[in-house]
């Protein structure tokens, strides 16, 4: 196992319902920095785990996680609760936009309790974002006057808006056709190319696995060779 990935996953178990639940099984993983990872596998296989993991909203039973040189077990819940606010994005199959804000103030909300930031600092940045993934002109517009592509598009510029090190992302195009959904892909790999941050996306999609860069296979709460 190196040592220069951005996250780095070592000997990892994790269990539910006292013990019953095998989710994890002895994971080692290594992500460097840029990497534009799909972890592929079955409905149980463990996906999700594991990026509940990474983004230190759960912590092992045995084995490390390290995100960006820190070790996630080793810190209370509210240096997780730091950590994932500075340096992990989240974009979710459901989109999670909030309705009764704009496009505009949804991209905002990691900023209000991120330090350094004034009202206007907030806007400038939101509305760089969403130009960025293709939204200018549509700022100002709620969640309910956007197509669902565009939705997702809004969900990513609010992942990246604070320029994290990693952005997690859990079926991003599970509730879209297959032309957003790809469309939705690219738009993350260019994301990617013009900032640098790693994505680590868990799929179902045959079409999102062949645009991974690096495929990673889990059957069982194991990685399959």
């Amino acid at each position: 196992m190196t040592d220069d990935g951005v996250v780095q996953v070592n000997g990892v178990e994790k269990s539910y319902s006292e013990g019953q639940v095998r989710a994890l099984r002895g994971v080692d993983l290594n992500v460097p920095q840029g990497a534009f990872l799909a972890l592929a596998g079955p409905s149980g296989s463990g996906k999700s785990t594991l990026l509940n993991l990474i983004g230190g909203l759960d912590v092992p039973d045995s084995g490390s996680v390290v995100v960006e040189g820190r070790q996630l077990d080793n810190l209370s819940e509210k240096e997780r609760t730091l950590l994932r606010r500075e340096k992990i994005g989240f974009i979710f199959q459901q989109f999670n936009l909030v309705p009764v804000l704009t496009a505009r103030e949804n991209v905002e909300l990691p900023l209000e309790i991120l330090p350094g930031y004034t009202r206007h600092s907030r806007r400038e940045a939101a509305d760089k974002m969403l130009r960025l993934v293709g939204l200018e002109g549509m700022e100002d517009r709620p969640p309910n006057k956007l197509s669902g592509g565009q939705q997702q598009r809004v969900a990513i510029a609010r992942a990246l808006v604070k320029r994290p090190a990693i952005v997690l992302a859990d079926e991003p195009t599970a509730n879209l056709d297959g032309e957003t959904g790809m469309a939705v892909v690219e738009l993350m790999r260019r994301m990617r190319n013009e900032l640098g941050t790693a994505f680590i996306l868990s799929t179902h999609d045959p079409r999102v696995i062949e645009r991974a860069e690096t495929l990673v296979r889990l059957v069982d709460g194991r990685i399959a060779e």
